[in-house]
């Protein structure tokens, strides 16, 4: 297979992040399949006000590979918070935009180790990057972890909401601010589970990239999905709206946090 264009897009944030303020690049771990090496990318954006804030969060996108509008999604929405960091205030983003390298390079749901990362979370899993990203969703504590994934049997956006009891009050305008560009799933039962107003409520597939069962104060969770066969266009920028609308929803419990 040859490499997916998104590897492209991400040299070319790892480049607007030199000499920058805001962005910042890294790599949490590498492996190698077949004798090819592979890496996990991170990117930190610190936005203005943000570089001693305790408060992080998480976006995670790229684990199933053949939902590539993900990976692009949190690409875009760095590139614009790097031309606006102010739509950022007070926030320490940590975007892991490639959580499946092989899988994206593939085009498959699974990994080229055969199984679906998103299912072997905290089970002591073998596979390389369910380790490193466990390790990281560990030691940094996120105060909110977002998922991004793209669902070919939804007829619209909807979201799993989890963790924190404000976790619903985000995930609600998320949904809304994405109307924009896609409607919102429609009916009573989605991936198998009820719904109600396009939301998923403390129901979830076992293994999941979730934060550790343990971690206090629980954080919010938002499992964020748009229709996979809708334009990949209309997915991006659904998604960036939809994370846009969560930073500002969640700035005045921010706030709070900091005695601001």
């Amino acid at each position: 297979m040859g490499k997916h264009r998104l590897f492209s897009l991400v040299d070319d944030l790892r480049e607007r992040s030199i000499g920058s303020d805001h962005l910042f690049y890294s790599e949490i771990g590498s492996f190698c399949h077949d004798g090819t090496p592979y890496a996990l990318p991170r990117f930190l954006f610190l936005g203005p006000g943000a570089d001693d804030s305790p408060v992080r969060i998480a976006i995670f996108a790229g684990i199933h590979g053949d939902e590539p509008e993900t990976t692009e999604a949190a690409l875009e929405f760095l590139r614009r918070l790097s031309e606006n960091p102010e739509r950022a205030r007070g926030y320490q983003l940590f975007v892991y935009p490639v959580c499946n390298p092989t899988g994206l390079e593939d085009g498959t749901r699974h990994s080229r180790g055969g199984v679906d990362l998103n299912r072997e979370f905290w089970q002591a899993s073998r596979q390389p990057e369910v380790y490193y990203l466990e390790r990281e969703l560990g030691v940094l504590a996120f105060q909110g972890v977002i998922s991004l994934h793209a669902d070919d049997t939804a007829d619209g956006v909807y979201a799993f909401v989890r963790g924190a009891t404000l976790t619903e009050a985000l995930a609600r305008p998320a949904i809304a601010a994405a109307e924009k560009y896609l409607p919102r799933a429609t009916g009573e039962v989605i991936d198998n589970f009820p719904a109600r107003d396009a939301l998923i409520c403390n129901h979830c597939y076992d293994g999941i990239l979730t934060h550790p069962a343990e971690l206090r104060p629980v954080p919010f969770e938002i499992i964020f999905e748009t229709p996979n066969l809708a334009p990949s266009h209309l997915q991006v920028e659904a998604t960036v709206a939809a994370l846009d609308r969560i930073l500002e929803e969640y700035r005045p419990f921010l706030a709070i946090g900091q005695g601001l």
